[in-house]
């Protein structure tokens, strides 16, 4: 069969086109934005890509085009296929119906924190021999790929709740049909789709409605949109998580203790028992629930906590979250994927504890649509606040007052274009400094464009 897959090099549909290329299909692909690590992760899998959406990609029919949820009607290649009947679906549905049917899904749904978690439930599950399948928004390193059909019974999913496509409105996630389900945290996002937060918590009430009662559901103490949403109604066991230093009179079932200040280190404790130390590479705390929420859904189709704690110490991490792209003269740059201010401020915090007092250079690019519409204009600037220095793009036609919401920082430069960034940048930065570059897109390839400049200066 001839899949062709529209908006194929966004994390979700690389990764669908990942999987049908592993079922024996024939797989291509179109995008306007084609950049690493997605389009080389399908260029390796020898899935061709081609640049835009002409109709003459769709020449000789193919038996059915997966439309991404980043398309809508007025694109010429939706209107082809609308038109000439040519069979279509969304990347959820096909899933669905060819992948997840008799298999048992393990998913990971929340605001933050799916990628990483679900990475690393699925690195458990494959260091302790299950062969699992998996489709993640991103490209864990200890696989190289984002998705893979895998060997057995065993499915982890990262779940969504961004819609499935022009013509399905719900959630990506109530396709899935989870038994093991990992709710991380909720806030208010996509805000290009949603309207406030209850609308966000109706979403994860119709995915809480598809868990059988056999399964189980995961999630921390401390979130208040999640117990909301629970309280709606919930058919399936709970396992409950905290940090043990956070809470007065503590009494979670599972609870996770820093060792390393930086969380590089910590206990994981089950009912008041020590079950092992997580000793690892990734910093932060939102990463030491990350892995915490993972021991949990391992163990919940037979893996002990044990084994799963030893696992997670050679769990190597996720491109594009605090990936260190290089450093040269004793300057480290990262890459990072945040993009709201909860997850920038978590991970310069993650940061700030590691370095101690190095000078933190951020350079951000406030691209996500929740982010142009200006949502989070009031709280930016304190999720900034743990940088010594900040750089900024302004996106183009924004209706809000990005200067104003930075004018709290004690060190602040916004600019209109990668190259004027780099242009001031370059002169300031100095041997120990830490530059963590932040985007949810590819930023113009600013982080090789800085290492290039820093390697002839």
């Amino acid at each position: 069969m001839h899949i062709h897959i529209l908006g194929i090099c966004g994390t979700f549909m690389g990764g669908i086109a990942t999987i049908a290329r592993g079922l024996g299909h024939k797989v291509t692909g179109s995008d306007l934005n084609v950049y690493p690590p997605m389009s080389t992760m399908l260029e390796e899998q020898g899935i061709e890509i081609l640049q835009g959406y002409d109709v003459s990609q769709l020449k000789p029919v193919p038996d059915v085009v997966i439309i991404g949820n980043a398309l809508s009607r007025g694109n010429t290649a939706v209107e082809y296929v609308l038109n000439h009947n040519i069979p279509y679906t969304s990347g959820p549905q096909w899933l669905a119906e060819n992948v997840l049917q008799q298999r048992w899904v393990l998913a990971v749904a929340g605001t933050h924190g799916k990628t990483t978690t679900s990475s690393m439930l699925a690195w458990i599950l494959e260091a302790n021999g299950m062969k699992p399948g998996f489709l993640i928004g991103g490209v864990a390193k200890n696989f190289g790929v984002s998705a893979s059909l895998g060997e057995s019974d065993f499915f982890v999913i990262e779940a969504d709740e961004y819609d499935t496509a022009f013509f399905d409105k719900r959630s990506k996630f109530v396709h899935y049909h989870p038994r093991t389900v990992v709710l991380n945290n909720l806030e208010f996002d996509h805000a290009d789709i949603f309207p406030d937060i209850a609308a966000i918590q109706t979403q994860f009430h119709h995915l809480i409605r598809t868990i059988p009662e056999n399964g189980l559901v995961i999630y921390p103490k401390t979130e208040k949109y999640i117990k909301e949403t629970l309280d709606k109604g919930c058919w399936t066991p709970t396992a409950v998580f905290s940090d043990k230093a956070s809470l007065k009179n503590n009494n979670s079932e599972w609870q996770c203790e820093a060792i390393e200040e930086d969380y590089s280190q910590f206990n994981v404790i089950h009912n008041g028992v020590i079950q092992g130390c997580v000793k690892w590479e990734l910093i932060g705390q939102h990463n030491m629930f990350n892995g915490l929420a993972a021991i949990i859904a391992a163990r919940h189709i037979g893996i002990t906590t044990p084994h799963a704690i030893k696992t997670l110490t050679s769990f190597e991490g996720i491109k594009r979250r605090m990936e260190k792209r290089g450093e040269i003269n004793s300057i480290t740059v990262y890459d990072d994927f945040a993009h709201h201010p909860t997850a920038i401020k978590t991970t310069l915090d993650g940061l700030r504890r590691q370095v101690g007092t190095g000078r933190i250079i951020a350079v951000l690019e406030p691209r996500s649509n929740t982010m142009k519409q200006g949502v989070h204009a009031a709280t930016l600037g304190k999720s900034l606040q743990l940088a010594d220095i900040v750089f900024a793009m302004q996106p183009d036609n924004l209706e809000w007052d990005f200067a104003k919401a930075l004018q709290s920082l004690k060190q602040c430069t916004i600019e209109h274009s990668v190259d004027a960034i780099l242009e001031k940048l370059i002169t300031i930065v100095k041997p120990g400094d830490y530059v963590l570059i932040m985007s949810n897109g590819g930023f113009d390839g600013i982080h090789k464009k800085l290492l290039d400049m820093l390697e002839s200066s």
